[in-house]
């Protein structure tokens, strides 16, 4: 749905996140911006990228990064991850349709499940909801690994969308 900018000009790894993220996994939802993901040590080289790239600093995001916008195309906004599984994502991205590198489904439903917006909690209600069971049990281990406080929020959710779509296949 939303038009993607070409990213290419970006000098270090990147991936989407978000709501356009949702695209590798289930149907995409309506937004108006694209979210992406990069290690925290790589701000000020992405930074210099995007501005040598037509690109304005908007603002910067309460949840650490930076929103850029150019005329020409919709906003970007860069997260910056410094979280333990970081490097991981962005070492091992799943390619869209379009051949964009998104965060593997692992770590988005982790960032989906930190975030706790309602938005959120629907996007994890269809990721869960269309996973086979074998990818349940690996989304449920990330989050086991990495954030234990958040594991009874993922199984509540597995229950309400095995309530919406059904168990997951084996």
């Amino acid at each position: 749905m939303l038009p993607l900018p070409d990213l290419s000009f970006l000098p270090v790894p990147w991936v989407i996140v978000g709501g356009v993220a949702l695209r590798a996994y289930a149907p995409e939802r309506m937004t108006l911006d694209l979210d992406i993901l990069i290690a925290e040590a790589d701000v000020p080289r992405a930074r210099r990228a995007f501005e040598a790239a037509g690109y304005q600093l908007a603002g910067e995001l309460s949840i650490g990064g930076l929103t850029f916008i150019r005329a020409d195309a919709p906003g970007v906004d860069v997260l910056f991850g410094s979280a333990p599984w970081t490097a991981n994502a962005l070492g091992h991205p799943v390619y869209d349709r379009a051949g964009y590198p998104v965060i593997p489904l692992p770590y988005l439903v982790l960032m989906k499940l930190e975030a706790g917006r309602s938005i959120d909690m629907g996007d994890l209600s269809r990721l869960i909801g269309l996973a086979p069971a074998a990818e349940r049990t690996l989304l449920r281990q990330t989050v086991e690994r990495y954030r234990p406080d958040l594991l009874e929020d993922y199984d509540a959710l597995v229950q309400l969308a095995d309530l919406e779509f059904g168990p997951g296949l084996a």
